[in-house]
């Protein structure tokens, strides 16, 4: 709660905190729109293959005389940076940055979930080696999910779940590319007008985004998944501490201490009344009499029984929160949600009849779609990340629904990423399977 003071100490000391943001895309530039206004905090470069976009967020921002390069090894390895952002979206790209950043010394920001994903525990612990701070990145959903699981843990409250909102129907799973603006509004024309790409769009309607956003989220903090997956329950978060509780006690979760994402859309279609699409909730539970005493005392919303509560958050503002991530990282030395395990795993699964010889086309594509199931059957089974799945070759046919294995597909062995993604399989395979 000191972090603005801390910030304007180190402006008032003219010992700013030097950033380097990786990539110009929206999440960037909402980022750079707040940086111009913090005081302790400079942009030093930001790198993106595109200089040109590089140089039009640094208009709509406001950021003036700031280095843009498309080199990102020598803007991690400058002098003039403490912390180095990663707003690429690209897993191969975050892996890279992250190793790059552990051989300079430079503290790293994960707003890349993909990359956090599909290898986070291992870079963790790469960074811990390496003595610099590895984050997930505040505003995003998954480290604004840590936070409110942090602070009921931190109040003494048993976490029952914990998670996010989205829109989600069935049949949603196949959604390709080409169907995905109808089920936003708008014209496929309006999109391109605006920027908008399909596939990343299609990754949030067709359950990917969630599957990898919850599995960073079970593996910074415990919380495990359902053996089923998602099952993005319709809720409201009035109805956040009924719904989201033990099945045996009439809920609809699998476990105590489950990631679950809910819908703001019923299954027929109707909008949930006091849907969270846009927000993160925990559900927590009475440790006693006493407490469940004051959950009514102080009008908490409970499930029947009075000893199940929730709290939630019902915006999240993406990058412009981002800040708050820079100045934990930067001034305590402290990450706002870091993996610290292998719990979840966001598997390809096939949208269709898939034949040997084809090619994945990766997250939001036509071809899969990202499952989260616990990490200890997707290593039992040979799962294939859904990070690794673009531009990759079946070697054997699957079918719709069937999840792909890394017999499957014809992979470089040499590839940096997958690399990474064996080291870490191998690093907690005795662990996660209990051998």
């Amino acid at each position: 709660m000191n972090l603005h003071n801390l910030l304007l100490e180190r402006d008032k000391n003219k010992n700013p905190v030097r950033v380097c943001l990786i990539g110009a895309g929206k999440f960037g530039t909402m980022y750079l729109s707040q940086a111009s206004r913090t005081p302790g905090i400079i942009i030093s470069t930001i790198v993106d293959l595109d200089p040109s976009q590089a140089k039009q967020a640094c208009i709509r921002s406001g950021i003036a005389d700031t280095h843009i390069t498309e080199d990102t090894i020598s803007a991690i390895s400058a002098e003039n940076v403490d912390v180095v952002i990663d707003a690429t979206g690209s897993p191969a790209a975050g892996i890279a940055n992250t190793l790059a950043c552990c051989e300079h010394g430079k503290d790293i920001i994960m707003v890349n979930v993909e990359a956090d994903a599909l290898a986070g525990p291992l870079l963790a612990e790469k960074a811990r080696q390496a003595n610099i701070i590895y984050s997930l990145a505040y505003g995003d959903q998954p480290a604004l999910i840590c936070e409110q699981v942090d602070w009921a843990r931190t109040c003494g409250l048993d976490v029952i779940a914990a998670g996010k909102g989205t829109k989600y129907l069935e049949g949603y799973h196949y959604v390709t590319p080409d169907e995905v603006w109808q089920h936003y509004g708008i014209t496929a024309e309006q999109a391109d007008a605006g920027g908008m790409n399909p596939k990343m769009f299609n990754s949030f309607l067709d359950g990917t985004k969630s599957a990898i956003e919850m599995a960073a989220v079970s593996n910074a903090t415990g919380l495990t998944p359902s053996p089923r997956g998602l099952t993005f329950p319709p809720v409201s978060v009035q109805d956040l501490p009924k719904i989201l509780r033990p099945a045996e006690e009439g809920g609809k979760l699998h476990h105590k201490g489950q990631v679950e994402v809910i819908s703001s859309e019923e299954r027929d279609g109707r909008p949930v009344s006091g849907d969270l699409r846009w927000g993160v909730y925990v559900v927590f539970e009475s440790p006693s009499d006493y407490v469940t005493n004051c959950f009514a005392e102080y009008g908490l919303p409970t499930d029947q029984s009075g000893r199940y509560s929730a709290l939630w958050k019902p915006y999240h503002l993406i990058g412009l929160e981002l800040g708050v991530s820079v100045a934990n990282v930067a001034l305590r030395r402290e990450p706002t949600g870091q993996a610290s395990g292998f719990r979840g795993d966001a598997v390809a699964t096939a949208k269709q009849n898939l034949q040997a010889g084809e090619m994945l086309d990766g997250e939001g594509g036509f071809t899969v779609y990202g499952k989260l199931i616990p990490a200890v059957d997707s290593l039992a089974s040979g799962g294939f990340p859904i990070g690794l799945a673009n531009n990759v070759k079946l070697k054997n046919s699957v079918e719709k629904d069937h999840q792909i294995t890394w017999k499957d597909v014809d992979i470089d062995q040499d590839n940096q990423a997958v690399k990474v993604r064996k080291e870490m399989e191998l690093m907690f395979y005795d662990k996660t399977l209990g051998c």
